[in-house]
């Protein structure tokens, strides 16, 4: 009996282990510019709701040009850069690079975590969005 339980836990846990592979990267493409119904969005308006979510964050956002701004984000030895496009109707996330999070560009996955910091920073962007 006790060597059925060790063989079933052992099972257990190498599906467990094996499951846990890095996942593709999340990218956010033409998310929906949603503001309340009786405004307008400009430029400046989604460029400053998209520095303040980041900034909350604690993204390190520069303006580069009028429609892109790049966010950097910097903890402990961990490092990711993602670059964000916007008009007034949609805005984009994509990944640029990496440091120390296990990128792999062959099978475009990178470390759990960075997918997290990601779906944050969309849902910051779409709370400051609707503060319009």
């Amino acid at each position: 009996m006790k060597k059925l339980v060790m063989i079933s836990i052992a099972f257990v846990l190498s599906l467990a282990f094996f499951g846990c592979g890095t996942p593709p990267i999340y990218n956010v493409n033409n998310n929906a510019v949603v503001v309340p119904t009786d405004k307008t969005a400009t430029m400046t308006d989604v460029e400053k709701a998209i520095m303040r979510a980041g900034g909350g964050l604690g993204w390190i956002m520069k303006k580069e040009k009028d429609g892109l701004i790049k966010g950097t984000l910097v903890l402990r030895t961990h490092t990711a850069v993602v670059a964000i496009t916007y008009d007034t109707q949609t805005y984009s996330i994509n990944y640029e690079s990496s440091v120390n999070l296990n990128y792999d560009p062959a099978n475009n996955t990178i470390h759990s975590n960075y997918n997290g910091w990601i779906q944050n920073l969309n849902k910051a962007i779409l709370v400051q969005l609707s503060l319009i």
